[in-house]
């Protein structure tokens, strides 16, 4: 299921229990379930792998049996027997058997039945899902319906780990963002957004990359997403996943609850996973076990801190005088705890540590103690990067964002300061940063690169001399540059020089073709030497070199591609593979500085997806999942109710379409010809409708709609049927000869739907039978045709659209001045003369002539008595 099929369920849930409870309470018994649902089919998958029949399960899974019991807790952590599991719920459900207490007794039997090595992670972690449930109706029954809905959907939500995305998370924020008027203004701070999160992680990840063994730590950890993605970014380089431990704690119970769960539902061992229910701010983590704090006190000093805290929310400062993450820099002011967060972070990384905090724009220049810590941060020398977001990324809020990158020792005392403020596409009322934004914040940052109008390596003297305010526009002018017109050329014709040096990078690289396209007079201006641009452009032997250049270059891509997608697809690691393809694909575009990297990184991220859903269900599945078709399933409208009913197959990997495309092109054709036929009919219609009158309409008026702009097929038909009773011979042009035309058409038009339906059937049951029986060889190729083919396409036309791109600059730069004033100037005296001497011919009484003198004279002619 992907994230747009998953989204429509959730919704459709969401919409039948709004009368039940609070719209963003929803969430908390969606996801409770969900985790419930995982435990459970882990415990049967792990029995089945143990050689259980289902037969067995269900009657020796039970909690009477103390050595099955002991030893499931004792590889899985927990136990829940067969009456108890979700697949038991569901089973009892379709015999109507299921009640609300089932829920109630499996929840408490689950909390008693914790191994007590894993009471720390499964304890009161369904809580609230607990204390929710009697607010899901008034009685037992409506209690057992409501929950009977969310199973039926919570059944076909995907929950073992291999989907591309993190799926409690994706729920939690598509809940958050759809319900954000109804969870409170600032619900968006409880999810950081998946793009977001993996730009945090990436520049974490880069810094461990090197270590074997990796300690990260999330202070407000909401639903730990960012744990998630920061675990899976640093997974890229370290060997043993399980040598990822993860650190997180969190205010609000429901919350704490969902990291736990979601942190458990990725597959992390549960001795890595080290939580606490507690205010960050007042309760801080060195970690000792309550039953022996003397002996079990472990200060926590980790490598990774990430964060994305409550923006400027109040706390209290009075009694931390001597706490020692505020004694070396200084005291958050009480109504704004942005600060107190950021050096609790930094008190708690290793001094070759590295943490990463989103915080509100304000914590860049504000005054007062905040501006006592910057200047503390920054002559300590801890400021790695700070990155401007855009405004609008997160759910609830619309306030300007940033990224700060610190560390405990750095060698280096300059700052990093990145505007991608600018890199962002639009989703529904929320910005959102691509794949290509974060790769070039990401770079940016590692290499400490300065790039013009987006990032600057700024030292240490220069934000002294700033007094410590490190507003980003102080440092990286981000803004587009107005456009001005040059007096001399808006008077006199030609192109300014200096504005044609605006395209420097295009002449560095083109360096003949200013010659082409232009001629100098000596002057500091141009004329344009062509007529036609854009063929000039295209014919200039610089584009054909610089196109030969870029196909030597890209000679050997798509085997390149061939080799380490198809050949290797088995082996192949999807977190890893996109990371070296994009390092090959910069490499061939080395040779020119006029092809952004980045946009070549889009596409191929663009079609990275769908690749990497693909290679992934190979590997779990086998090889063989590429000639599997799937019942699709589709919603319809029956007795006033939506039910899944299924409309045919779809490819489990392999498209309809693809197939329909290389091996029936014919048949693809006929129906597409007939297709268009039909839409030939319908434009028929409308001509013919267009062409009676409203008087020939009203002696018809049965076969026409109420509003007289659709015919009525019934009545058409009956009225054809007394008109060629008649025998009567009607006008090409008359109603009935066009009523005879239609009915006709509407013969033809039902024997081409019902073709149409047949052939289409048809090819539908072709296609099926060929996805079925494709040889190895053809799978392959198919492979190719829908992974590399459409990349392959992508990257090709990059020099198309920059050639494009130039040619509609300089078209647009050579019209700007095209007309001068004196050319305005000239039409419109030539306009007044030629008005003038009209006005000679024109004649009336006294009063008008006056005023046509009067006209004349302004107009600079004379009118002639």
């Amino acid at each position: 299921m992907n994230k747009q099929q998953l989204a429509s369920k959730i919704w459709e849930s969401a919409n039948k229990m709004r009368s039940k409870i609070e719209a963003n309470e929803y969430k908390d018994y969606i996801l409770g379930f969900i985790f419930y649902k995982f435990l459970s089919d882990k415990e049967v998958a792990y029995l089945k792998k143990t050689d259980w029949s289902d037969a067995d399960i269900e009657k020796y899974l039970v909690e009477d049996d103390t050595e099955t019991l002991s030893n499931i807790q004792k590889n899985i952590g927990y136990f829940i027997s067969y009456d108890n599991l979700f697949s038991t719920w569901i089973k009892k459900g379709e015999k109507r058997e299921f009640d609300v207490s089932n829920v109630r007794d499996a929840l408490s039997a689950f909390s008693r039945l914790i191994s007590p090595t894993h009471k720390k992670v499964f304890d009161k972690i369904f809580d609230t899902l607990q204390t929710g449930l009697s607010k899901l109706g008034d009685s037992s029954g409506t209690q057992t319906k409501a929950i009977s809905n969310l199973l039926q959907l919570i059944k076909v939500i995907p929950m073992d780990g291999k989907q591309d995305y993190d799926v409690l998370g994706f729920i939690y924020e598509y809940l958050i963002s759809n319900f954000a008027a109804n969870a409170g203004k600032k619900a968006g701070e409880f999810y950081t957004p998946h793009e977001v999160s993996v730009l945090m992680s990436e520049i974490i990840a880069n810094h461990l990359k090197n270590k074997d063994k990796i300690s990260i730590y999330d202070p407000t950890s909401g639903s730990g997403s960012l744990l998630i993605n920061i675990g899976r970014s640093v997974s890229k380089h370290i060997s043993d996943k399980n040598n990822i431990k993860y650190y997180a704690q969190e205010l609000k119970e429901n919350t704490y609850n969902l990291t736990r769960m979601n942190l458990i539902m990725r597959g992390i061992l549960p001795d890595n996973i080290i939580t606490r229910n507690a205010d960050t701010l007042e309760d801080d983590w060195p970690w000792f076990d309550e039953s022996d704090p003397n002996k079990t006190y472990t200060p926590l000093y980790v490598d990774a801190v990430v964060s994305n805290p409550p923006y400027s929310q109040a706390w209290d400062p009075s009694d931390k005088g001597t706490d020692q993450r505020y004694a070396r820099f200084g005291m958050a002011p009480k109504t704004k705890a942005d600060y107190a967060f950021l050096l609790h972070d930094l008190y708690h990384i290793k001094p070759e540590g590295i943490m990463a905090i989103v915080l509100p724009h304000g914590v860049l220049f504000r005054g007062g103690e905040e501006e006592r810590i910057r200047k503390n941060l920054i002559e300590k020398n801890h400021i790695k990067a700070i990155i401007g977001l855009p405004a609008n990324i997160f759910f609830g809020t619309g306030i300007p964002t940033i990224i700060m990158v610190l560390k405990q020792k750095r060698k280096n005392t300059d700052v990093l300061i990145v505007d991608a403020s600018k890199g962002f596409i639009k989703v529904g009322k929320n910005n959102k940063l691509q794949a290509s934004d974060i790769k070039k914040i990401v770079d940016a940052v590692i290499s400490k690169e300065s790039i013009d109008k987006f990032s600057r390596l700024v030292p240490r003297e220069e934000i002294r001399k700033n007094e410590y305010n490190l507003n980003i526009p102080r440092y990286v002018d981000s803004s587009e540059s107005a456009e001005s017109y040059d007096i001399y050329a808006s008077m006199f014709g030609g192109i300014p020089i200096k504005e044609l040096d605006s395209y420097k990078a295009f002449w560095d690289e083109f360096k003949d073709l200013k010659k082409v396209l232009f001629k100098s007079d000596k002057t500091p201006y141009v004329k344009v030497a062509v007529e036609n641009i854009s063929l000039a452009i295209t014919n200039s032997e610089d584009i054909k070199t610089f196109i030969d250049k870029f196909q030597a270059n890209f000679a050997g891509f798509e085997d390149f591609l061939d080799t380490r997608l198809i050949l290797n697809m088995k082996d192949i690691s999807t977190s890893k593979e996109e990371e070296f393809i994009s390092k090959d694909l910069f490499k061939r575009l080395e040779f020119t500085k006029l092809l952004d990297k980045y946009k070549a990184f889009q596409l191929l991220d663009d079609n990275w997806e769908k690749i990497a859903i693909d290679l992934e269900v190979i590997q779990t599945e086998g090889f063989a999942a590429t000639k599997q078709v799937d019942p699709n399933m589709i919603v319809k409208k029956k007795d006033g109710k939506d039910i899944e009913v299924q409309d045919g197959f779809i490819g489990h990997i392999i498209p309809f379409s693809l197939v329909q495309s290389v091996y029936f092109r014919d048949e693809t054709d006929a129906i597409k010809a007939k297709e268009a036929s039909l839409l030939e009919i319908t434009a028929k219609y409308d001509e013919i409708l267009e062409g009676i009158s409203e008087d020939d309409k009203e002696s018809y008026k049965t076969c026409f709609s109420e509003e007289k702009d659709a015919f009525v097929g019934a009545e058409i038909s009956k009225a054809v049927k007394t008109l060629k009773k008649s025998g009567e011979k009607y006008a090409t042009s008359s109603i009935e000869m066009q009523l005879i035309r239609v009915s006709e058409l509407m013969v033809k038009e039902k024997s081409l739907k019902a073709a149409i339906k047949t052939d289409t059937e048809k090819l539908h049951s072709k296609t099926k039978s060929k996805i079925e029986g494709l040889t190895d060889e053809q799978v392959l190729k198919l492979l190719h045709d829908k992974w590399i083919t459409p990349l392959i396409k992508d990257i090709y036309n990059m020099p198309n659209t920059l050639i494009s791109t130039l040619t509609s600059e300089i078209e647009k730069l050579a019209q700007k001045y095209q007309v001068t004033f004196l050319d305005i100037d000239r039409q419109i005296k030539d306009s007044q003369k030629e008005l003038s001497s009209l006005i000679d011919d024109l004649s009336g009484d006294e009063f008008d002539m006056l005023g046509l003198k009067e006209l004349q004279s302004l107009l600079g002619g004379a009118k002639n008595d």
